[in-house]
């Protein structure tokens, strides 16, 4: 039983997704919460067909997560920069980006006319680790919950 509530360690994550708007996660981890609340009533009810579905989600759930690590590092011509983790929808990116352990996040207010008010620019300095190492152990640390 223990071992599913630390499946729900996707909670914590979907959170942070919602904070930085990035849907595809969001979507992830909805899946991840909801097939481990599958699979825990497979297992107590012993329904055979839950923990096939809750196995079968085990493995897209691992190649996700590998797939969120090579994101980050931008391995094979990956960039982090794009918008794929928000659909092309938006041009929000990781919460963790400006709001990461040890961050200093400055506003910089455009003053040239014509440009829209509420745009501006976001300085970050000072960062312990940086967005994307976060975003890494989290995937790492799913990865890991689920073997």
């Amino acid at each position: 039983c223990l071992y599913v509530f630390l499946q729900l360690a996707a909670l914590e994550r979907q959170i942070f997704d919602f904070l930085g708007f990035q849907w595809a996660p969001i979507l992830g981890n909805f899946l991840q919460i909801i097939v481990v609340i599958l699979g825990l009533f497979g297992t107590i009810q012993f329904r055979p067909r839950y923990i096939v579905v809750y196995t079968v989600w085990t493995a897209l759930w691992v190649t996700w997560n590998v797939f969120i690590i090579c994101f980050y590092l931008e391995v094979g011509g990956l960039s982090k920069e794009t918008d794929l983790m928000t659909f092309n929808i938006s041009m929000h990116r990781s919460w963790w980006r400006e709001h990461g352990p040890g961050c200093i996040r400055r506003v910089v207010h455009p003053s040239s006319p014509g440009i829209l008010e509420d745009y501006s620019y976001v300085s970050v300095t000072g960062c312990i680790i940086d967005f994307q190492y976060l975003e890494v152990i989290h995937s790492a640390v799913q990865i890991l919950l689920s073997v």
